[in-house]
């Protein structure tokens, strides 16, 4: 009892090292600054393309690494799906023994046989999500293409717990609006990640031990 009582000692703190790292911020999401921009070189020009250029056309919306893309998350997906099957199989085979001679000792019954086969099956899924809000990523890198690819994290505690939403993807700066705003549904590639962490989202989890114990079981 007592080397059991030590071994579930030793294995707490390793336990709780692997819960307090799942709401950690993730480096791959800090945002990226725009580099400083160069000296202008002497060469008596107003316009220098090097400067980080952005057309006038384009107002406020970003365009450079470093501005900042106001994502709006409208995702709603509904899924379902049904099916069934039926078959049904029956034979049967009968032989009628003559009535003199040495097989006549055999009823007819006795050399009849028969057999039924049915099967019925049948199966329904449904899932529905929604994800709705607003969060604010940066620019991290503008292909050759044009193409924005933008990442951004947003993280929000709320009382004992910590609520955070990871953003990434592609976005073609004619599909950002004129308020600098996007729809996740316009994002290619699109990686959202929405979870929690902290003691509201552990108490809807097994126990590790219980985990454990859920893992090696064969029912």
């Amino acid at each position: 009892m007592t080397r059991h009582a030590l071994l579930l000692l030793a294995a707490l703190p390793l336990a709780a090292c692997m819960g307090s790292g799942a709401g950690a911020p993730d480096p791959a999401y800090a945002p990226v600054l725009a580099a400083p921009a160069p000296p202008a070189p002497a060469n008596g020009s107003i316009f220098q393309a090097s400067q980080g250029y952005a057309a006038l056309t384009s107002g406020a919306r970003a365009a450079r690494v470093g501005d900042i893309i106001q994502v709006q998350l409208v995702e709603r997906t509904n899924a379902a799906t049904q099916n069934s099957q039926s078959s049904d199989r029956s034979g049967g085979i009968g032989i009628t023994p003559p009535t003199t001679g040495i097989l006549s000792i055999f009823n007819p019954t006795d050399v009849a046989m028969g057999g039924n086969t049915e099967f019925s099956g049948r199966g329904a899924a449904a899932q529905s999500n929604q994800l709705t809000g607003d969060i604010a990523v940066t620019v991290v890198a503008v292909h050759a293409n044009g193409l924005l690819e933008v990442r951004g994290e947003k993280r929000v505690r709320i009382n004992r717990g910590d609520e955070f939403i990871r953003l990434s993807g592609l976005v073609r700066p004619a599909d950002i609006g004129a308020d600098n705003r996007v729809a996740s549904t316009r994002i290619a590639n699109a990686q959202i990640t929405y979870s929690g962490a902290g003691e509201v989202a552990n108490a809807s989890r097994q126990g590790w031990l219980q985990r454990f114990f859920s893992a090696v079981s064969p029912f």
